[in-house]
C-alpha cells in the first residue's frame, strides 16, 4: 500500500496515558488541550491518547481519571491546526468495525484530515469484563482484528465492502462523508507475527511497544513479515512507545521516576540490577542531554524510526511537553 498523500510521518508523538491532574473535574480538559496545543507548538507531528476505560496497571488505579478517546480527540480537533490525532490504540473489540470507520473518518473530517486509525486486538481482560464486552483467546482477538481491517481499510478508501466472516458481516458499507481516500492506518502492539503481520498488511505505520532490550529482534521480525508479503520494509514507518520523564534537572526526574514506582507499590531503589533494569527498560529518565542520549541509543540506533513519548510523571506541568519536544525533535527531524 502506499503512504497517504497527506500523512504526515510520526517521527514525534506526544501520547496522554494520564489524567490524574489537581483540580477539579472542570480544569481536567483544559489541561489535556493545553498538553495539546505545547506539543503543536514544540514541533511533535502527533498527538494521541489511550483507548481504554480504566487506569492501566504500572499507570495508576482502575478509578482513575479515563476519558473516552473519540470524543476527547474531537475536543483537541477543535482546540489545535496542524497536529495528527490518533488512538493509541484504539481496542479493536470495543467497536463494530465499520462503526470504527465512521468515527474515525468522522474525525478525519473534524480536524480537517488529520486523522489517524490506531487500532490493536485489545488486551486489558479486566475492563472488557467490567463493561461487558467480549474477551475471547488471543487467536479469537486477532482473528476479529483481522476480519475488522478487511472492512475498515476499504471503507476508508471510499469502497462499499461486502464481507461474511466468522466474527463480522457487513453488506456494501457506506462510508461518507470523507475528506480523502487515504487515511493511515497505524498497528500498534509487539507480536512479531500476528501484530508485525497486519500491520505490513494493512499498514502505513507501526508503532512498537516492548522493552527497549528486545527492539533488534522486533526490527528483524518486521522485516520478516514485510518480506513475507511482498513488502519493502522501508514502506512501513516504525515508532516504538517511551516512557520519559524528563527535567531540566536531571535529579528531579530520577526522583520523579521513584515516586511513581513508589505510588505503584515498588521501592526502585531497593531493587536488585537486574530487576531494577527489567522494570525500567521501556524508561528514559533525566536531564535533556541525559533523554536524548539514551532515545537515540536504545531506540533510534536499533532501527526505529521515529518515537511517540508519553510524560506521565509531569507531562501536564507548562513547559515540560515543549522541553520535551526541543530535546528530541533533533534527533527525529
Amino acid at each position: 500500500m502506499g503512504v497517504p498523500s497527506d500523512y504526515v510521518s510520526i517521527r514525534l508523538g506526544y501520547q496522554m496515558p494520564n489524567f490524574s491532574y489537581q483540580g477539579s473535574v472542570a480544569d481536567l480538559f483544559p489541561t489535556v488541550i493545553a498538553q495539546a496545543r505545547e506539543a503543536e507548538s514544540a514541533g511533535f507531528d502527533t498527538a494521541f491518547v489511550m483507548d481504554h476505560f480504566y487506569q492501566l496497571p504500572g499507570i495508576g488505579k482502575p478509578d482513575e481519571p479515563m476519558l473516552e478517546a473519540y470524543t476527547a480527540l474531537a475536543g483537541i480537533a477543535t482546540a489545535t491546526e496542524k497536529i495528527q490525532l490518533s488512538a493509541l490504540v484504539t481496542g479493536n473489540t470495543y467497536r463494530n468495525p465499520p462503526m470504527l470507520a465512521k468515527t474515525v473518518t468522522t474525525l478525519d473530517v473534524v480536524s480537517g484530515g488529520r486523522a489517524i486509525l490506531g487500532i490493536g486486538a485489545g488486551w486489558f481482560e479486566f475492563e472488557h469484563k467490567s463493561f461487558g464486552y467480549e474477551f475471547g483467546t488471543f487467536t479469537d482477538r486477532f482473528e476479529r482484528l483481522g476480519e475488522a481491517l478487511e472492512i475498515i481499510a476499504p471503507m476508508l478508501r471510499g469502497e462499499r465492502p461486502t464481507f461474511d466472516g466468522k466474527w463480522y458481516h457487513v453488506d456494501e458499507a457506506i462510508n461518507e462523508p470523507r475528506i480523502r481516500d487515504d487515511l493511515p492506518i497505524m498497528l500498534g502492539g509487539g507480536g512479531e507475527k500476528k501484530t508485525f503481520g497486519l500491520a505490513a498488511k494493512f499498514g502505513a505505520h507501526l508503532n512498537v511497544i516492548c522493552n527497549a532490550s528486545e527492539l533488534p529482534r522486533k526490527v528483524e521480525a518486521i522485516a520478516a513479515r514485510c518480506e513475507e508479503v511482498d513488502r519493502d520494509p522501508a514502506t512501513l514507518e516504525t515508532s516504538y512507545l517511551a516512557f520519559v520523564i524528563v527535567d531540566e534537572d536531571g535529579d528531579r526526574a530520577r526522583s520523579l521516576q521513584r515516586d511513581h514506582f513508589r505510588k505503584m507499590g515498588v521501592d526502585l531503589d531497593s531493587l536488585p540490577d537486574d530487576k531494577r533494569a527489567a522494570a525500567t527498560d521501556r524508561q528514559f529518565v533525566g536531564a535533556p542531554d541525559d533523554v536524548a542520549e539514551q532515545i537515540q541509543k536504545r531506540v533510534l540506533d536499533q532501527g526505529i524510526d521515529g518515537v511517540i513519548i508519553n510524560q506521565v510523571a509531569n507531562g501536564h506541568e507548562p513547559g515540560i511537553v515543549e522541553l520535551a519536544g526541543r530535546t528530541l525533535g533533533p534527533l527525529v527531524h
